[in-house]
């Protein structure tokens, strides 16, 4: 049963905004007292939240008890045309922290709660209700009537200097509160999401972020054109600049965020260790000094003993930080952590920090306001990572013993006291993950890694578990006004997970995968999932951006609960165009060692052959016939249902009127693959005017088929075809099949599946099966009679895995080099990629310079095996 508003709501329906409904009381002696609930629709899917506002704590009478409780009731039991509501214990209990804070008797809460315990019974739809959000009362209880009445008004008009799902999440908070959006964009960036949902949009310069993202002035001159009050900067970009947040305050603006010196200090990875140590807050053992000169790095990593890691002094999300196993690999890694450093935050220096052989990364959400409020929301276990980056996060962080949860959240709050924070903030830990096996608190090794001055990608999970809207609180704050909870009104309750799923190829070291969305699906949306994108179905993932499609975010009683719903979310995620990590991020919940809590930062690396298997050598039988038929589907190529004309029902199998067709597929992990194993399909129509088939399917050229199916009925299909571009459609089809195995002793199988099908053009295209929740990839390989041009592959060629531009090149032509040599450094995705030797040889030629803009599989060298053979790099 569905979740809906009460008649009297007034509807802000939007794909991310919730129905909200407001109920005005007033008591006899004049006091007025809102109720606000929320109830989800795509917003905060796992939370309602019961608002109660007063203007005094000191002149409530018995008529506000008896509004308050009539007002309770009227949401627990909604009229004969509403769905049931019911409430559960955690909104009990925020309803009886509000009704003893403001004096309400609990005879009349404990009938209203009867009430919300029948509709409880009678509802399968449980709306969880969250901390009560009430500036007199929830805030503080030692709020005073005369603090309240100085609390200042919301901004009337923002601007959100970012893009993508982030700037998204900012306007949906925005809608709720009646604050009005302004949005800027780039060239790339003219028909994005969040320039669709914004009030207004204006263009601020090229692709590049460089041009556009980065150009504080012209944001700044936007904002002041558009007549906002205020600058969110999101997360990236900007976020943590200083300067920036100077800039906005010398023009008048306010800067959604910490005060700049705050960024400064912890900008500075070096400066941050000192202030740290100053505040008794632990630090990992480290040469964090000024002096840059290569040979003092190595001797001060000499001294504190390999492995090491190099990390950028204004680093974050995993650029310029490199993991040094020993000494003689110490200057190659050093070179490229500073060149990458320099390009993302334009500072080279580093610093050199002891590597913990076993650390999870568990990091703290804090928050501040301008009147010495300091809070932490509790933590986040970040531990699973690839190339130093986040896929996964959860909270609460799993079988931290309570003592070390306390102690690392009162580490967190010394940490953002000592810069003089105010705002949102992630103060981040590195915890010893063998060390917490001891029953001894004093064995328990956490230290201090950096402070994140912005909102989190992830801080969806510590929403969900602490029923908070944290871009809400940044704007309380951002306006002069107190946190809206203490430290003892937050509560965690239950679990949360994250996924981040990018455009990515998990086969292929995780490189980014650019290209256009064909067909995007994401699952409903329920008050236990949220899901998080700032992209839509025919958009495309570029390359001058993050390659992030979306994040979902669960919420369960348990771990196991949450996790499980994570998985189910995930199998009913359908992506076709780039390559994805969804089956990956599958697999990851399904893993015994991420199910144990067995976790630190190699998790991936140390558990590969789990996570990213080997394609097996054939596809299922059952597949290949889903992807046959949808392909057929897509070309019109199937007889029209009980055709009484048996020459028409045979039409569509071209001028071969036996009712035969070949298909030609190519089968492996990732689309677009290089390399892939042939296989050909023979269709046989069966009866006329019915859609029956018998199926035999080949491994590349064998005469003999691997598979024959002797009969496939399909049950019922639905097409339906999107337009991608003004040459490109996608066509799916939802099938459902009768499946008769070769084995007239096994019963037919019922087959719920769906096809998508990009036809081919000057490239192959692309069969995407959806089985159950699992997704099988088949290329559709371009015929010969379209040319061999095509298909023509330069022997011996190095080519580029993805879009990108030449950083480096470590090759000069005539040069021999060994299997594994590093000869091109590229660019892509904000991150650098190393091109190695595949094998031994002499370069034979180089195709591009340092500078030039490369196209995905464009051939950077040839190398010749010595003796003059060529060996293709597949």
């Amino acid at each position: 049963m569905a979740t809906v508003a009460p008649a009297c709501c007034r509807k802000l329906h939007t794909p991310f905004e919730g129905v909200s409904h407001a109920a005005t009381l007033r008591s006899s002696r004049k006091k007025a007292h809102t109720l606000c609930c929320t109830i989800p629709h795509m917003s905060f899917p796992s939370l309602s939240r019961v608002v109660v506002a007063s203007r005094s704590l000191q002149s409530l009478s018995s008529s506000a008890n008896h509004s308050l409780s009539a007002a309770i009731d009227s949401i627990a039991a909604p009229s004969a045309s509403q769905s049931s509501i019911s409430v559960s214990p955690l909104g009990a209990h925020a309803i009886r922290l509000a009704s003893a804070r403001i004096g309400i008797s609990q005879s009349s809460l404990n009938a209203s709660q009867s009430i919300r315990q029948n509709h409880a019974k009678a509802s399968s739809n449980v709306t969880r209700v969250t901390q009560v959000r009430a500036f007199s009362v929830a805030p503080s209880v030692r709020a005073t009537a005369s603090a309240e009445a100085n609390r200042k008004p919301l901004f009337t008009k923002i601007l959100i200097a970012n893009r993508g799902e982030i700037a998204c999440r900012v306007i949906r908070t925005c809608r709720k509160l009646g604050i009005r959006t302004v949005a800027v964009y780039s060239e790339a960036d003219r028909d994005a999401m969040h320039v669709k949902l914004a009030d207004e949009a204006y263009l601020i310069g090229p692709a590049p972020s460089s041009e556009s993202y980065l150009k504080a002035d012209k944001i700044i001159s936007v904002c002041k054109q558009s007549g906002a009050q205020a600058i969110h900067p999101g997360y990236g970009f900007l976020s943590e600049n200083a300067d920036f947040a100077d800039a906005i305050a010398k023009s008048g603006l306010v800067f959604i965020g910490p005060p700049s010196s705050a960024i400064r200090d912890m900008g500075s990875k070096s400066a941050s260790k000192y202030l740290m140590e100053a505040a008794n807050v632990p630090v990992v053992p480290g040469y964090h000094g000024d002096n840059q000169d290569p040979d003092h790095l190595l001797s001060s990593a000499r001294s504190i003993g390999f492995p090491v890691i190099i990390k950028a002094v204004k680093g974050g999300g995993g650029k310029g930080m490199r993991i040094v196993e020993s000494e003689g690999e110490f200057g190659s890694q050093l070179e490229s952590a500073r060149r990458e450093a320099e390009r993302s935050f334009g500072d080279g220096r580093v610093l050199v920090e002891k590597y913990l052989k076993r650390p999870r990364h568990v990091e703290l959400q804090v928050f501040a306001d301008s009147h010495g409020n300091v809070v932490h929301l509790f933590e986040r276990d970040c531990s699973v990572q690839r190339r130093h980056q986040k896929i996964i996060e959860e909270a609460p962080a799993p079988d931290l013993p309570p003592a070390l949860r306390s102690r690392m959240g009162s580490s967190a709050v010394a940490a953002a006291r000592a810069v003089g924070y105010r705002g949102a903030g992630t103060v981040e830990f590195i915890l010893d993950a063998d060390s917490i096996q001891s029953e001894r608190e004093e064995d328990w090794k956490y230290y201090f890694m950096e402070m994140n001055t912005r909102l989190q990608v992830e801080h969806p999970v510590t929403e969900m578990v602490t029923g908070t809207d944290l871009v809400e609180w940044q704007l309380e704050v951002a306006s002069g006004n107190r946190l809206p909870l203490l430290q003892e009104d937050i509560k965690p309750n239950g679990h949360a997970f994250e996924t981040r799923i990018y455009a990515e190829d998990p086969d292929n070291n995780f490189y980014p995968s650019p290209g256009p969305l064909f067909h995007l699906k994401f699952p409903e949306p329920t008050q236990f999932l949220r899901v998080e994108t700032g992209v839509q179905q025919g958009d495309s993932v570029g390359v001058f951006y993050d390659p992030m499609i979306a994040k979902l975010v669960t919420w369960g009683r348990d771990r196991p609960e949450a996790l499980r719903r994570m998985e189910d979310a995930l199998r009913e995620t359908r992506i076709v165009g780039p390559g994805t990590n969804v089956e990956f991020l599958r697999r990851l919940c399904r893993n015994q060692g991420f199910i144990d809590v067995d976790l630190d930062t190699g998790f991936i690396a140390a558990r590969k052959g789990e996570l990213l298997p080997p394609p097996s050598d054939l596809p299922e039988p059952e597949h290949v016939v889903a992807a046959a038929i949808g392909q057929l589907a897509a070309e019109g190529a199937l007889p029209e249902k009980d055709h009484q004309d048996p020459w028409k029902a045979y039409a569509g199998f071209g001028v071969n009127y036996s009712g035969s067709r070949r298909l030609d597929m190519g089968w492996g992990p990732e689309v677009g693959k290089v390399g892939r194993r042939k296989v050909f399909v023979e269709v046989h129509f069966l009866e006329g005017g019915k859609e029956e088939f018998s199926v035999k399917i080949f491994d590349g050229s064998a005469a003999e088929p691997f598979a024959t199916i002797p009969r496939v009925t399909i049950m019922s299909r639905s097409s339906s075809t999107t337009a991608i571009s003004s040459s490109v459609s996608a066509t799916t089809t939802q099938m459902s099949l009768d499946v008769q195995p070769s084995d007239p002793a096994l019963p037919s199988r019922i087959l719920t599946c769906s096809a998508v099908i990009i036809p081919v053009g000057e490239s192959d295209g692309s069969a995407s099966v959806f089985v159950n929740g699992d997704s099988y990839q088949f290329s559709l390989p371009v015929p010969e009679h379209m040319g061999k041009s095509h298909k023509m592959e330069a022997a011996g060629s190095v080519k580029a895995p993805m879009p990108c531009r030449i950083i480096s090149i470590g090759v000069k032509e005539g040069d021999k080099v060994q299997k594994g040599t590093s000869l091109v450094v590229l660019e892509a995705m904000k991150m650098e990629h190393v091109i190695r030797a595949p094998h031994d040889g002499i370069v034979k030629s180089i195709n591009y310079k340092v500078g030039d803009q490369v196209p995905e599989g464009r051939h950077l060298l040839v190398l010749e095996e010595e003796g003059g053979a060529k060996a293709e790099q597949h």
